[in-house]
């Protein structure tokens, strides 16, 4: 939930305006992100933080600095032979107590958006100012409201206006992936399957047709259900097709006459949306459903490995390439034609949790890996 600022009454002096806070990026990575977590940003209020990373970016000479809403876009312009992306949300879920950010003698920092993705962004701002003239030329761009619905997502309102801010060879999303390059990511569907009946007194059942147990052999084919798990690239991905929710009941004393089931589709990115949703469909063809509501999509992305981009980026970074699960905004950038990883200091098993924290090492770890990869 935002902060609110305290009321005010007629007689009681104006607050003086707080001097607008700043980011040091002479900072080392682990202290940048306990600012960046301190700036609290949750979607849709990004606008401050927003504010302070241009005003950072435009104080370097080597980049020029263009922004849309509060997305920001800084570049250089060396005449490399290749250019590279480097790019991250700045917004995070609702905070849970756990901001300000407080930092363990495990070298353990704690605090909402410590993982996702406050220390990827922290390791991008530290890239900005502290490689001038990078082998590559590299293009940073700083997003918000991706942690909700995709029409809002700052990357898409980049990529619909000004599809050149992000023109690239290569593009690596500093999403949480804890140090490993994780290739591609997977699609999402969400369908709401609403089932239909006849109202009745609960006393007099047989006078209705109960919608809740309409949907049960929705649930049954979703309990029964064997997700595919293709390998891509060399990468095994796991699909999954739950159920996420159900409505339904009028009152205790009364049979449904309606009953919604959501269905949450994540499929690898071997197959298309359109592919996506006609499975769905087959699933549940047999089914007694009223209507078929399509409630969010979005297409996944190749892992992309092979291009010589990724395998130099692979070289350079080490470790073992892993399938990205869940659904990132590489998806953007393939849908640019800018092959994309994840690779990100974050560890996504305590992104948007209330025990949020990152390992200071990992954001080091990383940093300096995409430093000699910029530089070597």
């Amino acid at each position: 939930m935002a902060d609110t600022a305290p009321s005010t009454t007629p007689s009681e002096p104006e607050p003086a305006s707080a001097p607008a806070p700043v980011l040091d990026l002479a900072l080392d990575g682990a202290a940048l992100t306990a600012a960046l977590v301190d700036f609290r940003s949750v979607s849709g209020t990004e606008k401050p933080l927003a504010d302070a990373i241009e005003d950072a970016l435009r104080a370097l000479p080597h980049l020029t600095v263009d922004r849309l809403g509060n997305n920001v876009v800084a570049r250089t312009t060396l005449g490399r032979s290749e250019r590279v992306v480097l790019a991250g949300h700045i917004d995070t879920v609702p905070i849970a107590d756990n901001v300000p950010s407080r930092l363990d003698d495990d070298g353990i920092l704690w605090g909402c958006g410590t993982s996702d993705m406050k220390s990827g962004v922290a390791v991008q701002l530290r890239l900005a100012a502290t490689v001038p003239a990078p082998n590559r030329d590299l293009t940073f761009v700083f997003y918000d409201n991706e942690e909700v619905a995709a029409h809002l997502n700052g990357l898409g309102k980049v990529a619909e206006a000004h599809p050149d801010w992000l023109a690239g060879d290569f593009a690596v999303l500093l999403e949480p992936s804890y140090g490993q390059v994780e290739g591609g990511c997977q699609g999402t569907l969400r369908v709401k399957l609403h089932t239909a009946g006849e109202r009745a007194h609960s006393a007099r059942s047989w006078m209705g047709s109960n919608a809740i147990h309409t949907a049960a052999p929705i649930l049954a084919r979703l309990a029964a259900y064997e997700p595919r798990k293709p390998v891509i690239d060399g990468l095994e991905y796991h699909e999954g097709l739950n159920a996420v929710g159900i409505e339904g009941g009028v009152a205790t004393n009364v049979i449904p006459d309606a009953c919604v089931v959501t269905v949450n589709y994540r499929y690898a990115p071997d197959i298309s949306p359109a592919q996506a949703l006609e499975h769905v469909r087959e699933v549940f063809a047999d089914c007694d459903i009223a209507e078929f509501v399509i409630d969010d999509e979005s297409g996944g992305a190749l892992p992309g490995l092979s291009h010589p981009a990724a395998a130099a980026f692979m070289k350079a970074v080490g470790g073992t390439a892993q399938p990205k699960f869940g659904w990132t905004d590489v998806a953007r950038f393939s849908a640019l034609g800018v092959p994309a990883v994840n690779y990100g200091p974050g560890d996504p098993l305590y992104a948007h949790k209330r025990d949020e924290h990152v390992h200071v090492e990992r954001i080091h770890h990383c940093e300096a890996r995409l430093r000699d990869w910029l530089t070597e």
